[in-house]
């Protein structure tokens, strides 16, 4: 199987799963030792983390993943002026749905959503956002990095403006660490959730949730335990019989890029990669169906690039991800397929462990494989 879809679950190098088997050996050995004493080892992890990412151990608790950390998040907040949300048209699905049913079932108000064209910069980016925004907003949540359409949002501006209003802004910054070297410099939000599962590279759940104002002290972990008393965060490091081993083996990931090869250079050889990966891709398409595969991305993001699918293909998140399937099992290539608009994609992500001769291989035999299985879709729907 070739992986190369890091932007979807990442890769956790060996020396990371054999530190958490290490750990579930500890653990295992003596329960009654390991648990009263986690919550103090996840509290100096924290610490750890919290340096990678730039900001304050004490503005940062431990999750299992984005979605959860922003399920804290709302399930947090009340209902202050009109009970209206504000996302985007970019924003994850489950994140929405989780918005949605908060609007809807908590608040007795709704969900507004600002169409950010996929080539908008980050003026019209954020005029759009602000387009949805009124005196009844409650609560804005927007992507740092976008899932399905690869591109930054300008959180910055949004933030800024945010906190002039009074409105709390929530980040869903799932893709930005690892990808991006200081996600929060300079962003004024209330809540930040970002996986370090993916370019992070750590077990899988294992994310940080970021708070920083006095709504943080609103914020309860998913399960109250005998920390509940506790202020934020220490109330999130002791979560009953929880396997926390993913939380404890995360820095062993992060500080195996950084002694190997350097956070810094490591972003640049994805990127390059990344951008390498969309020409060659790109060029196989267009010579195929003689269209052009190429995307204009209003704000790009490093170590991720769009290529666009042949009609037929990705059109709506359900193909999209029953392609991401049939791409597995068939062709041995582990890819993501997003759809926006309409208009499917392949999302190109790439990380230390990628090289060319990947995205060659895929160039040169998946693309003539998905050319075909577009002109069957095509045919069944009556279009040449």
């Amino acid at each position: 199987m070739r992986h190369l879809n890091h932007g979807s679950f990442g890769a956790v190098p060996l020396v990371a799963q054999e530190r958490q088997k290490q750990l579930r050996v500890e653990m295992e050995r003596s329960p009654v030792v390991w648990f009263p004493a986690l919550p103090q080892r996840i509290a100096d992890t924290r610490v750890e983390i919290a340096d990678f990412l730039a900001v304050a151990a004490d503005d940062l608790a431990l999750v299992p993943n984005a979605s959860a950390g922003i399920s804290v998040v709302y399930a947090a907040l009340d209902r202050r002026r009109g009970g209206e949300i504000v996302v985007t048209d970019h924003g994850y699905g489950a994140v929405t749905m989780g918005a949605e049913r908060l609007a809807r079932d908590r608040w007795d108000g709704r969900v507004r959503t600002a169409r950010v064209p996929l080539d908008a910069d980050e003026e019209q980016a954020y005029e759009a956002v602000f387009a949805e925004v009124s005196e009844a907003t409650d609560l804005i949540v927007v992507d740092q990095i976008t899932s399905a359409t690869a591109r930054l949002m300008p959180v910055e501006r949004i933030g800024a403006e945010a906190r002039r209003r009074g409105i709390p802004l929530l980040v869903d910054a799932a893709h930005a660490p690892g990808l991006l070297p200081a996600p929060l410099d300079g962003l004024a939000c209330d809540f930040w959730v970002g996986n370090l599962h993916k370019w992070g590279c750590a077990p899988r759940g294992t994310a940080a949730l970021v708070a920083r104002g006095p709504l943080r002290e609103r914020l309860y972990p998913p399960i109250d335990s005998w920390g509940a008393e506790d202020p934020y965060p220490d109330r999130f490091d002791q979560q009953g019989t929880v396997d926390a081993t993913c939380y404890l083996a995360a820095p062993t990931a992060l500080g195996l890029i950084e002694r190997t090869w350097g956070w810094r250079r490591a972003r640049r050889y994805m990127d390059h990669l990344a951008g390498y990966a969309a020409q060659v891709i790109g060029a196989a398409f267009t010579e195929l169906t003689g269209a052009d595969s190429g995307v204009d991305v209003g704000m790009p993001v490093p170590g991720m690039r769009l290529v666009r699918l042949p009609e037929g293909l990705g059109a709506t998140r359900v193909e999209a991800d029953a392609l991401r399937d049939r791409v597995a099992g068939e062709l041995g290539v582990e890819a993501a397929f997003t759809s926006f608009g309409g208009i499917g994609y392949l999302r190109v992500s790439a990380h230390v462990y990628n090289t060319a001769a990947d995205y060659e291989y895929f160039a040169e035999t998946c693309v003539p494989v998905l050319g075909e299985w577009a002109r069957t879709a095509r045919g069944r729907h009556g279009a040449p």
